[in-house]
């Protein structure tokens, strides 16, 4: 039975990614804020070596900015800095999820060797976290691959996200301020990130320093997200259009390659988009 690690396990991705793996039969270290500070290197790095795991599933994130002290803090979370390092002999992987904001924007489906961006704080921090990752696995000789997840949507979302503001809204009546319209996003559905997960760890064939996008390749505006949402819930959902600001990262192409995932780890998107809000929405 293997054994697992995951950082970030009280997490929107990390508690389904726990449940999977519990369920497959892997025994887990669930590794959360109240259990360790992962901005505190000695702290993280006892907390992993107490674990010694097989495999290491790298989630945690964090997202604010509103200061020096909390850049700082976000910085040390998304890095993980000392992680190679804290690992015992026995760990044969490391996932890591990571972020589609960590590319540039562009017009067209974007690849794994698309150019990355500093235009977003967070995306800047996961791609350097990636980066860090692999260069220090390298140099230790520990397969790690880098998943780069687009918007990835589900049952137990943060309530403040786009999804569950829509199908709140459903419910209560609530009007939805919503971007100028346009605005794209590539939604992939939780339980599919969690099998690439799971498969990018049982693929001991997988080449060290891989990077695999986690997306549909398909791309919806979120006015059309908001169109599918009132037709899976059989409510009228009203907007306000333009109301919200949008996010640093928003543009009216944001889309997933996703052939490289497909082609290493036999995995592609099983959810679509109309059928992930139904069971969301049916979840709640």
């Amino acid at each position: 039975m293997s054994h697992a690690l995951v950082t970030g396990a009280g997490g929107f991705v990390g508690r389904h990614l726990v449940a999977r793996l519990r369920a497959d039969g892997w025994s887990v270290t669930a590794l959360t804020r109240d259990r360790v500070d992962l901005t505190d290197p000695a702290a993280a790095t006892a907390a992993v070596r107490a674990a010694d795991p097989d495999v290491v599933f790298s989630l945690a994130a964090a997202r604010d900015r509103r200061d020096a002290a909390a850049r700082a803090a976000t910085t040390a979370v998304n890095t993980s800095a000392w992680l190679v390092d804290a690992l015992g002999p026995r760990c044969r992987a490391v996932v890591r999820l990571g972020s589609s904001t960590e590319y540039a924007a562009s017009a067209d489906p974007l690849t794994e060797d698309h150019p990355l961006s500093t235009a977003s704080f967070f995306g800047a921090t996961k791609a350097a976290g990636s980066l860090l990752l692999l260069a220090a696995a390298a140099e230790r000789r520990v397969r790690a691959t880098v998943l780069r997840a687009f918007q990835v949507y589900g049952p137990g979302d943060h309530p403040g996200r786009f999804v569950p503001v829509v199908l709140a809204a459903a419910r209560t009546g609530d009007r939805v301020p919503l971007t100028a319209p346009g605005m794209r996003r590539d939604w992939v559905w939780v339980g599919d990130v969690v099998d690439a997960c799971v498969r990018a760890a049982r693929a001991d064939d997988l080449a060290p320093g891989t990077v695999l996008n986690l997306g549909t390749g398909v791309q919806t505006a979120n006015e059309e997200l908001v169109a599918l949402a009132g037709r899976a819930t059989g409510r009228r959902i009203a907007v306000d259009v333009g109301a919200h600001p949008g996010r640093d990262w928003d543009t009216g192409h944001w889309v997933a390659d996703p052939t490289r995932a497909r082609e290493l780890l036999d995995w592609k998107a099983t959810v679509d988009l109309a059928d992930g809000l139904r069971r969301t929405w049916r979840a709640a």
